[in-house]
């Protein structure tokens, strides 16, 4: 008998999607722009209504969330979060799925952290010992899988790449708030007001993206400089943590071949002769990643996730 399917939500920065998951598969979407301007309540309803409308008739027993912040996976709260979603911090996502699923048991985790584990279940970090998931878009975050434990760090905001220093990036404001990160030349959101910032017009990177198709030298230059500062600093992580690969997913990953191997000559540049070629692959599950992950762990399904120290009393 074929079991009843899980709930996926992924509340990104820029989308929200849910779906229904069987196994690793996916069934039809459900996509809504994320209403960030609008505050944490109004991404919270939307999700929820979003997860609702995906659920349909089915009887729901899992429900796992993937969403942006850093998040206390055992209580389901946000702890911090960027300005990428204004409000966000303090949210209790769980408490809203829960009152929409009572009867489910409900799982939220870090979107990053969930896109990770779908990718080392079922897709390109697929029988890895160690994986490093990052994702580009809205803005730049990163998971760690290390022998079969996502790695949560001692206060749940371990993996936050594009929060390290790059060249390139001094000066200009990181949504965390601090100058000089990795986010602030490398996301979309960055790269696309640094097109705008030379008196170009555009409204979303795929409209830069779409520019650059044309031979648009200043679409190019951007693109480029944010492929060059992601792969330095995916290559600097590398000599850290010497990972079996490098999973990229989000809409800046999407970008194509010619943005995709400046990444890995950039990262391949900067790593250490010990580390040889570095492996840098496509998300294999593209947009469905995040919430495959999510209902996974709602199932109990991939690897444990380590309880930071201040969850065992320890600090």
């Amino acid at each position: 008998m074929t079991p009843e399917p899980s709930l996926g939500v992924d509340i990104g920065g820029t989308k929200t999607i849910a779906a229904l998951i069987q196994g690793g598969d996916p069934g039809p979407s459900h996509e809504l722009p994320t209403p960030a301007s609008d505050g944490a309540d109004a991404v919270l309803a939307s999700a929820v209504e979003l997860a609702l409308a995906a659920a349909g008739d089915h009887r729901i027993d899992h429900v796992g969330v993937g969403a942006a912040g850093v998040i206390d996976h055992s209580t389901g709260r946000v702890l911090s979060a960027t300005t990428a979603l204004p409000g966000w911090q303090g949210t209790d996502v769980q408490a809203a799925f829960k009152a929409a699923f009572p009867n489910a048991s409900v799982q939220v985790v870090n979107d990053v952290q969930a896109f990770t584990l779908a990718e080392w279940l079922y897709g390109a970090g697929r029988g890895a010992s160690t994986v490093l998931g990052v994702t580009a878009g809205t803005g730049i975050g990163g998971a760690l899988i290390i022998g079969g434990t996502i790695h949560c760090g001692a206060t749940y905001a371990a993996g936050h790449i594009g929060h390290v220093l790059i060249p390139g990036a001094e000066g200009r404001l990181c949504p965390c708030g601090k100058y000089g990160h990795l986010e602030a030349v490398a996301s979309g959101t960055a790269m696309t007001e640094r097109y705008r910032e030379l008196g170009r017009a555009a409204e979303t990177l795929r409209d830069v993206a779409h520019a650059a198709s044309t031979g648009d030298v200043a679409a190019h230059a951007v693109l480029d400089q944010g492929a060059d500062a992601l792969g330095a600093g995916l290559g600097s992580i590398a000599n850290v943590l010497d990972p079996d690969v490098i999973v990229l997913g989000g809409g800046v990953a999407r970008l194509g071949a010619r943005w995709l191997e400046r990444v890995r000559t950039a990262a391949n540049a900067v790593t250490i002769p010990a580390i040889g070629q570095l492996r840098i692959e496509e998300s294999m599950l593209g947009n469905a990643a995040v919430a495959v992950g999510a209902s996974c762990t709602a199932r109990g399904r991939g690897p444990r996730m380590n309880a930071p120290l201040a969850a065992e009393g320890h600090r």
